[in-house]
């Protein structure tokens, strides 16, 4: 399958606004953003979130949000991935790993070292798809992963 994976874009606040409402009911979470504050929090003079989507066909299909990390007594940056979300019918075809590479490759353009996730901490199979990616588990409450981005892949 090919997928174009592109910084979010006004236009797309409606079909994004739909997938976080959707990935927070998967969750059991009642969403209380509107798109207002969702452009604020996206697009404004001082985005709080970095947003990729994945597009085929001129329609999303999905999406990765990032907010930035930073232990500052090392000098060091990185990124969270806080929300990874693929639409259900396009599961399995390769968007939610392109969507991973590009925050990869957003996060090295930016000066980060490491890119962390965490998982539900029933969600093997989240687990193993990170894992496939090279994060590796890091200690702590609740799963997380990380990968550093200052090494090159093995």
């Amino acid at each position: 399958m090919t997928f174009t994976i592109r910084p979010v874009e006004p236009a797309d606040i409606p079909a994004l606004h739909m997938m976080i409402c959707a990935l927070a009911a998967h969750h059991g979470d009642t969403p209380d953003i509107n798109p207002t504050h969702l452009r604020r929090d996206v697009l404004g003079p001082c985005p709080w979130y970095t947003v990729l989507v994945a597009e085929q066909n001129a329609a999303l299909i999905g999406y990765a949000a990032l907010l930035p990390l930073g232990q500052l007594q090392f000098g060091a940056r990185g990124m969270d991935l806080h929300h990874l979300f693929v639409r259900k019918p396009m599961r399995g075809q390769g968007a939610g790993a392109a969507l991973i590479a590009a925050c990869q490759a957003h996060c090295v353009s930016i000066g980060c070292t490491v890119l962390t996730v965490g998982t539900h901490p029933e969600n093997a199979k989240a687990a193993l798809f990170y894992k496939r990616r090279g994060f590796e588990a890091r200690s702590g409450p609740g799963p997380r992963f990380s990968i550093r981005l200052d090494q090159p892949p093995t």
